[in-house]
């Protein structure tokens, strides 16, 4: 059934697979369109790598750069399972990728593949307007999925190949989810992920290949063409090894004018270390870089019982992330203990929503939740004041704009009038717009690059400083933008008001400030 390939005794599942793409499918566009197709050797090593694991391969990651004939390989691999020797009857078959358009782009390749062979086209019925492939002998069905449409729920497939998943911003994908459990009802399924590299650490793919390189799992493989981080981005031998298909049908001249590009305006740069070096790079540079920011990752103090404490707190509007961040000195290093809070109510949809993982988090114990649609201020401030039985407050900074909200529920909880407004008040109003912000990013900025402040590895508080970019008014003066940064940043917002509270701390009448003594 289907368009059969016999494996001969001395051929390993994996060579009869590329005996079988080599003899039925044609090369699809180009200047080589209609010939019949020659896998290179690092294509035959992919598929060796997946067919002939000998733990089986349930899961396979091929991460490179873009240009590499991806989307051909995908569809070679989709025809295996649809109708050649990896088709199982009466099966479905998926890819998945992020847009319409993208999805749409794997679908057509494939059908092109199938129009140019003799064999193949008379086993396979493209169906252009539903983008599918269906082989009527073996009843199996090939399906292009994208994240636009909500099509995925329900699906049960034998066979999946997520294109591009390196797109999917944080570590939650409803499309990826729904596909791989809608698999759990075969035996021996096979989930094949091509694309290059996510943006950072925290996102799906970027997780999935950091399990997959430990070796954690034997029925996972991995191949990762990416240049070392300390590789030179601009040297022509660099683009050589990460790039299996170089001086082949990725077009070289063509990559080197990219190159040149790059090394002139450094503001494409980390695009083409992303796009042509695969290559872990934010394009959204965060204003502490992730490599900065986790070289002052430590252990911490337990608690502030006791402790002098300066603080941020970076209030929510109606639903969202409320951030209280105290720093405390200990041997001239600000400590960094915060707290969040988010509404119970619709946390799923939340996650859903931002694309982290408020519901873990929240399980986890580094998310607070409250009651209701809000975080309501007078839970905020009564909290507040029991901390401040036990913690020498100093200063607590916060937004201006929301004093006259957050005062009567101070003054509710216990604060004294003294504490809220006056000279000896806990209480800081303090702007957040290029005048205030800039000093405080400054001393943050310092207190990070210099490695005087110490945090422990909070995930909510990481991801905000993933998020937090800045903006420059003419003068150079800097503040922090929720409007340009691509995620909740209410963690760096409450931790930059904090240090410049505390930037003035000194111990004791006529001592040097903490940052002077360091």
């Amino acid at each position: 059934m289907g368009v059969a390939a016999r494996r001969l005794p001395d051929q390993t599942r994996a060579e009869r697979n590329i005996v079988w793409v080599e003899k039925h499918c044609r090369v699809p566009e180009g200047r080589h369109i209609g010939r019949p197709v020659v896998l290179r050797e690092w294509q035959r090593n992919e598929l060796r790598k997946i067919y002939d694991n000998p733990d089986g391969t349930r899961l396979a990651i091929i991460s490179f750069p873009r240009k590499n004939g991806k989307t051909a390989l995908i569809a070679f691999l989709l025809l295996l399972h649809l109708c050649g020797p990896e088709a199982i009857q009466n099966s479905q078959l998926y890819s998945s990728a992020m847009s319409q358009k993208q999805a749409g782009t794997i679908y057509k390749l494939a059908a092109k593949v199938v129009r140019l062979s003799d064999s193949l086209r008379s086993f396979v019925v493209p169906r252009d307007t539903v983008m599918e492939l269906y082989c009527p002998e073996l009843g199996t069905l090939y399906a292009a999925l994208s994240a636009e449409k909500k099509t995925a729920h329900g699906t049960s497939p034998v066979f999946a190949v997520h294109d591009e998943l390196g797109q999917v911003k944080g570590p939650v994908s409803e499309l990826y989810e729904a596909v791989e459990t809608g698999m759990g009802a075969h035996d021996a399924p096979l989930s094949v992920i091509i694309s290059t590299q996510a943006p950072t650490d925290a996102d799906l793919l970027s997780i999935l290949i950091d399990d997959a390189l430990t070796g954690r799992d034997p029925h996972t493989t991995i191949s990762l063409y990416a240049a070392p981080p300390d590789a030179d981005p601009f040297s022509e031998a660099t683009l050589q090894a990460c790039n299996p298909a170089w001086g082949d049908f990725l077009n070289r001249d063509e990559v080197l004018r990219t190159m040149e590009t790059a090394k002139a305006l450094p503001s494409l740069e980390n695009a083409f270390r992303n796009l042509h070096l695969n290559q872990r790079i934010d394009l959204n540079a965060p204003f502490i870089s992730s490599g900065i920011y986790r070289a002052c990752q430590g252990e911490i103090i337990p608690e502030l019982t006791g402790r002098v404490v300066f603080a941020g707190l970076d209030l929510s509007e109606v639903g969202d992330l409320t951030a209280f961040v105290p720093v405390t000195p200990v041997e001239k290093v600000w400590h960094v203990r915060p707290t969040f809070w988010i509404p119970g109510k619709g946390l799923l949809e939340k996650a859903k929503a931002d694309r982290v993982p408020y519901d873990v988090w929240a399980k986890q114990g580094f998310l607070q939740t409250t009651p209701g649609p809000t975080v309501d201020y007078d839970f905020v401030a009564a909290w507040l004041w029991d901390l401040h039985q036990d913690v020498d407050f100093q200063k607590i900074a916060f937004d201006r704009w929301n004093f006259r909200h957050l005062k009567p529920c101070l003054a509710r909880a216990g604060f004294r009038e003294e504490k809220l407004e006056g000279d000896d008040a806990i209480f800081v109003q303090m702007g957040q717009g290029f005048q205030s912000m800039s000093p405080a990013l400054r001393d943050l900025e310092s207190a990070f690059l210099n490695k005087t402040i110490r945090h422990d590895g909070h995930p909510v508080m990481e991801m905000c400083a993933r998020n937090a970019t800045v903006v420059s008014d003419p003068a150079g003066n800097r503040k922090l933008s929720k409007m340009k940064s691509h995620g909740r940043i209410d963690g760096m917002v409450a931790l930059a008001m904090a240090m410049s509270v505390a930037g003035t701390w000194t111990e004791g009448s006529g001592e040097q400030s903490f940052w002077e003594v360091i």
